[in-house]
């Protein structure tokens, strides 16, 4: 598949997995008596994904996410060559999803932006978790979260079903996370935090930082433990 049409996939993917999942936590989570509450949001994060694996997985890889991309580099599935051309379209898909998802918002009478659906660590963590907490909780969901792209993706694993599984995987990693840093993807994180401002984009980098870190250490272990393929598809 052609450069272009890679990148359309990916910007269009993080588009609406920034959209549809942080647009859940600020359109939806909180509403009166019927709100979607936690359960409703990390759904709503694993179902943004797993739609997006199989409408454009066969295109881009579906990765989605920069921690991915470069878990998936990292683990010898992707080439250095194509990292940051990836990152730019994950980055600007989310940039322009938080833009639109602001411009609904902010149609409702004494809206307020707040935290944006954005991440943060001490004050700005939704359940107060400090600096270390957060930085750790990223780092292994991020490793797990690589962990099972990677396996579902190997050979030996079913084929076409791996989408299932990443999508739950994320799913989970929402339910135990957004009380401590409101669980990161960092292009869905920056996209946010612009329109957020200040402490919380003056603390983006722990959430780019942890997830790549994870990311890598998972790509890592993947390239020890499963034999190497050329893309995965999701």
């Amino acid at each position: 598949m052609d450069m272009p049409r890679r990148l359309g996939a990916e910007f269009f993917g993080t588009f609406w997995l920034t959209f549809a999942g942080c647009g859940s936590a600020v359109l939806a989570a909180g509403f009166p008596a019927l709100g979607i509450g936690f359960l409703g949001v990390s759904l709503a994060f694993g179902l943004t994904v797993l739609t997006m694996a199989y409408a454009v997985g066969h295109v881009s890889g579906g990765h989605f996410n920069c921690a991915v991309t470069i878990g998936l580099w990292a683990g010898g599935r992707f080439k250095a060559s194509d990292v940051i051309p990836y990152l730019i379209a994950q980055v600007a898909g989310a940039i322009v999803a938080a833009a639109v998802l602001y411009a609904i918002a902010s149609g409702k009478p004494d809206w307020v932006a707040g935290g944006f659906a954005s991440n943060g660590f001490g004050d700005l963590s939704p359940g107060k978790y400090g600096l270390m907490s957060c930085l750790f909780s990223e780092v292994i969901a991020t490793f797990f979260f690589l962990y099972v792209i990677i396996g579902t993706t190997s050979k030996g694993a079913a084929v076409g079903f791996a989408g299932i599984p990443i999508g739950l995987c994320l799913t989970l990693i929402h339910l135990f996370l957004i009380p401590v840093t409101n669980a990161s993807v960092p292009a869905r994180s920056t996209g946010p935090a612009l329109f957020a401002g200040g402490a919380y984009i003056g603390q983006l980098w722990l959430f780019w930082l942890a997830p790549c870190l994870g990311a890598a250490l998972a790509g890592f272990v993947g390239r020890w433990q499963h034999d190497l393929v050329e893309a995965p598809s999701t």
